[in-house]
């Protein structure tokens, strides 16, 4: 049977009661950020050298379009109404916190592990082959980038129980909380010039973002009208940040010398999910008729059935399309960044790249989708929330520098080490269990 017929098998025995739209929204934000990495890669071979680039940095003026690209929040929102739908459910059915969270780890840390062993081995390869440490850590770097979000994802998905208890508690004063936090810490990062305060925005920012995700799962976001209200207070909130706050204007990576709204995360993050989350939401009632068709909701199975490995692999099929096209001589690399035949082959470029991504996708799934083994004694939560503490830890290096050229000798293995450790402890290896 293949892959389309069994999602359309799925979609077709979807209880009525599942909110579609929660799965189309992660799909379809999944592929804008896989889309828009892609887009924003420049990478141009003159005269024999290959010359790696962002076309944001190229072209200052097509910074606007990362508030279109930039659906992280998307994302965090989307994440927060299935951890609650999760844990409502684990409540029914008698499942503890570790047997919550080993289901929920088994699905994020799975295929990420299988990412991380393909890059060490490579790493490994090109290091035997005597391939300068620069090119590898470069190469490794841009892979494994995409794994950030994993990271800080998976803290947030091990807090889940104490943030939804403090929704079902407080409220909305529980969001305010986490936002009211996240300003302090932007105003300490600007004013008072405490640069490291901002990186504990990982934590305040994408939690506050995730709450709207229980906001939204217990109803109380209110009617069309009033989620376009919350929306224009959000673009406005954001457009002032932007034109009379220091904050630049991407929304995606650092194009602006030292200065990011995501590395560390930014208010204006938070105040781009309002504005994006309350116009999508606004348009729940009539997404979700249209998805009651079964085409549209099969292609939505499919991708969420995959999405993991389509979103971790999607920037190492761009390195190695483009390895093999420096190799070729530069062959589909020659075209100047921002040049208009530039801007008329992404198309061709895009449609290549999944050409090669899609396969890969396929092949590797089926470790996603393979569920934990019935019967499996399942860790302490202790044993696997520090385990998980490990992992983020050794991502959020490997996501930041790569393999081969560590600030620190052997840095980046130790890293790795601290992955493989966090999976061991957390019972996510073959045996660990």
């Amino acid at each position: 049977m293949s892959i389309w017929s069994q999602a359309k098998d799925m979609a077709a025995v979807t209880p009525d009661q599942r909110n579609r739209y929660v799965d189309f929204l992660r799909a379809a934000s999944i592929l804008v950020v896989v889309t828009g990495h892609w887009l924003v890669a420049a990478a141009y071979y003159h005269d024999g050298t290959l010359t790696p680039g962002d076309v944001l940095e190229l072209q200052p003026k097509t910074q606007w379009l990362t508030w279109i690209f930039q659906v992280m929040p998307i994302f965090f929102i989307v994440g927060g109404y299935a951890n609650a739908v999760s844990l409502e459910s684990a409540r029914r059915r008698g499942i503890g916190y570790a047997g919550w969270l080993a289901a929920r780890l088994h699905r994020l840390v799975t295929p990420l592990l299988a990412l991380l062993l393909g890059w060490a081995a490579l790493a490994a390869t090109m290091y035997f082959f005597d391939v300068s440490g620069d090119v590898t850590r470069l190469a490794s770097r841009g892979a494994l980038i995409p794994t950030w979000f994993l990271a800080i994802y998976i803290v947030v998905v091990m807090l889940a129980p104490l943030t939804y208890s403090a929704w079902r508690r407080w409220d909305f004063a529980s969001f305010w909380a986490f936002a009211a936090i996240a300003a302090l810490v932007d105003i300490a990062f600007f004013a008072a010039e405490l640069k490291w305060a901002g990186w504990s925005n990982y934590f305040w920012v994408w939690l506050a973002v995730h709450h709207l995700g229980y906001a939204w799962r217990d109803g109380r976001l209110g009617s069309p009208s009033r989620l376009l209200a919350f929306s224009t207070i959000g673009l406005l909130v954001l457009v002032f940040l932007i034109f009379k706050g220091p904050y630049p204007l991407a929304m995606v990576g650092s194009p602006d010398e030292g200065l990011s709204n995501t590395l560390p995360p930014k208010i204006t993050l938070l105040a781009l999910g309002v504005f994006q989350f309350g116009l999508l939401l606004s348009i729940e009632s009539p997404m979700r008729r249209v998805l009651s068709g079964l085409r549209l909701w099969a292609a939505t199975v499919l991708i969420n059935s995959m999405i993991m490995t389509l979103y971790l692999w999607h920037v190492t099929v761009l390195v190695i399309i483009v390895a093999f096209a420096y190799l070729a001589d530069g062959v589909g690399l020659g075209l100047e960044p921002g040049t208009l035949e530039w801007w008329l082959s992404r198309p061709i470029w895009i449609t290549v790249l999944y050409a090669v991504l899609l396969p890969v996708t396929f092949l590797l799934a089926p470790l996603e989708r393979r569920a934990r083994d019935a019967g499996t004694p399942v860790p302490s939560a202790a044993r696997q929330v520090g385990g998980a503490i490990f992992i983020c830890l050794g991502v959020a290096y490997l996501a930041l520098f790569g393999f081969g050229s560590a600030p620190l000798p052997g840095l980046d293995i130790a890293a790795f080490v601290f992955v493989v450790a966090g999976a061991f402890a957390s019972g996510l290896l073959p045996g660990t269990r």
